[in-house]
């Protein structure tokens, strides 16, 4: 892999699961925002612990280089979810907090398909390894 794309791929990858790991105090400590976005879907308390388990289990996968792929993969289908949420229920703002999650979210999404962009290689060897 070339050089620069090394140095994407692991910019992409830290901001991704900086995000992704920040949120996850609100998301298991129940958080007011957070209890009011899974309220409003319907789905407290076992989609806000469920979206954040698999939020923290994103987050470390990007940080680990063989499975950093992998990563971005969960959190793109993760972070895809929140923003359908985001433009169809809840608004781009929620709580008057500007749409600052909205944009978050769009970094995490921009960020994993860059990153499993680069890295699709890791997706084809696990494919290879555990489908054949």
């Amino acid at each position: 892999m070339n050089p620069a794309n090394i140095i994407i791929s692991w910019i992409c990858q830290i901001v991704a699961a900086v995000i992704l790991l920040q949120t996850l105090y609100f998301k298991f400590s129940g958080a007011a925002e957070s209890v009011y976005i899974f309220s409003t879907l319907g789905m407290e308390p076992w989609g806000r612990i469920g979206s954040g388990v698999t939020e923290l289990i994103a987050g470390v996968l990007l940080l680990l280089p063989r499975f950093s792929a992998l990563g971005g993969l969960i959190s793109l289908g993760v972070i895809t979810g929140a923003l359908v949420s985001h433009l169809f229920v809840l608004g781009i703002e929620v709580m008057g907090d500007g749409g600052q999650l909205f944009i978050l979210g769009i970094i995490v999404w921009v960020c994993s398909l860059l990153v499993v962009l680069i890295n699709m290689h890791q997706l084809k060897e696990l494919k290879k390894r555990f489908l054949g």
